[in-house]
């Protein structure tokens, strides 16, 4: 959400920002919110006008006892009885424009970084650089969740019986090598100074509302029947929220956390090939990282975070690259934003396997999060970057490891993860 004073000062660069972002049917909010503001400012001046007249009145009231002049003393008393009931008014209608003016100033995207390339969907996002090679085996790789059932250690169909489509049972060897990524992860990123945590894994819709926009809420989260609870769709949800309403010592900043949740997703849209292997699915889990810290600091960390991603994938010895991710592509609150990609030797293309992103004091102003400096209270920045994501980081390993004999090996670095096992093989291969 945007200040409402850098709106009023810069109206036409507020617009240019929505028409990169192709969001044409947003220009009109800026007119309005203007307008609105305009309407509350005038309406607070009257009530404070009126405030001090019957501050007058009321002084005068007593003045008038003490002189006998009755009279006089009813007459502003009935103006005293006026005031109040227009202050009334006022004040309601003071409340149904800030409540007005809210609502539009939440749909009104953040500014991008000049940065950011213009583009109209994910289709013009742009490649900034590969790490590893994207090889080609001289066999063929089979689809992942063949792979994992000839491994035995995926079962869709009992969890399509007992939960659905999107959901699955992970077993053996596979789902301890789910596991050990996951594991891996978190002392990967203790080990870059992030202090560890583990969240709840509900939260309040006025926490959704503050870390995200109100359209990809109703694409993403699952709500709680009768409950004001939504299921996370990331952790970094109610990380940002752990925050709400804090005023933080300047001294404290940075705070750098880092993760591990179940996550849970609509994931609306999801078909064909997909749906029977574990590309989109309605829960999976990671390992997120969440950094607050002055606005200042903030492209400074953006860039940190994105290459702990990378390094921790080059670190498995996995083949991944880094997506800029275009204007239109970059939801509302974001700042800049770019995804980690692992490379698919059996599809030949690369796959998003995490994302970072910065979005300035966007978050911070809907969940009213600030730092106390020697000038006074200010907003702070956040940001937020996946370590790993699971299955999606488990498909790249299956695919980049996968052997010629049907067997899969298990990165070094997740080895002592896994009981020192080095291969997992099929069952008649053991």
């Amino acid at each position: 959400m945007l200040d409402i004073k850098f709106i009023r000062e810069n109206k036409e660069l507020v617009k240019e920002n929505i028409r990169n972002k192709f969001q044409d049917e947003k220009l009109p909010l800026v007119d309005e919110v203007i307008d609105l503001d305009i309407k509350i400012r005038e309406l607070k001046q009257k009530g404070d006008t009126l405030r001090q007249d019957r501050n007058t009145i009321s002084n005068e009231i007593g003045i008038l006892v003490k002189e006998k002049k009755l009279e006089k003393v009813e007459e502003n008393k009935k103006k005293v009885s006026e005031i109040n009931k227009t202050l009334i008014d006022i004040e309601k209608d003071e409340e149904e424009l800030s409540k007005k003016l809210r609502d539009n100033m939440l749909v009104i995207p953040q500014m991008m970084d000049k940065t950011v390339p213009i583009g109209k969907d994910d289709s013009e996002n742009v490649e900034v650089e590969r790490f590893g090679e994207a090889f080609v085996r001289d066999y063929e790789i089979p689809y992942h969740a063949d792979v994992c059932e000839s491994l035995s250690g995926l079962d869709k169909e009992s969890a399509g019986r007992t939960s659905g489509n999107g959901f699955y049972y992970l077993v053996g060897d596979i789902a301890r090598l789910h596991e050990a990524t996951i594991a891996y992860a978190r002392d990967f990123m203790i080990s870059k100074g992030f202090t560890y945590c583990i969240p709840p894994f509900m939260i309040h819709s006025d926490v959704v509302t503050g870390v995200m926009s109100f359209p990809e809420m109703e694409a993403m989260m699952y709500k709680i029947e009768n409950e004001d609870l939504y299921l996370i769709g990331t952790s970094e949800h109610s990380m940002i929220g752990k925050f709400q309403g804090q005023i933080i010592d300047e001294k404290s900043l940075p705070i750098a956390m880092t993760s591990y949740s179940p996550c849970f997703r609509k994931e609306v849209g999801a078909h064909g090939i997909e749906e029977r292997g574990l590309y989109r699915v309605h829960q999976f889990e990671k390992q997120e990282m969440i950094v607050l810290c002055k606005k200042e600091d903030a492209m400074t960390w953006y860039n940190k975070m994105w290459s702990y991603t990378v390094e921790f994938f080059r670190s498995m010895d996995l083949s991944v690259r880094t997506l800029e991710c275009c204007s239109g592509d970059l939801a509302d609150l974001k700042v800049k934003s770019c995804d980690v990609e692992a490379w698919s030797p059996r599809q030949q293309k690369y796959f998003e396997v995490g994302s970072c992103s910065t979005l300035g004091d966007a978050q911070a102003r809907r969940l009213g999060i600030r730092m106390k400096t020697e000038k006074g209270n200010e907003y702070v920045a956040t940001l937020n970057n996946t370590v790993i994501a699971s299955p999606r980081s488990l498909i790249a390993i299956l695919e980049q490891n996968y052997q010629k004999d049907g067997s899969v090996k298990i990165p070094k670095v997740l080895q002592p993860y896994m009981g020192g096992l080095e291969v997992i093989k099929p069952k008649d291969n053991k």
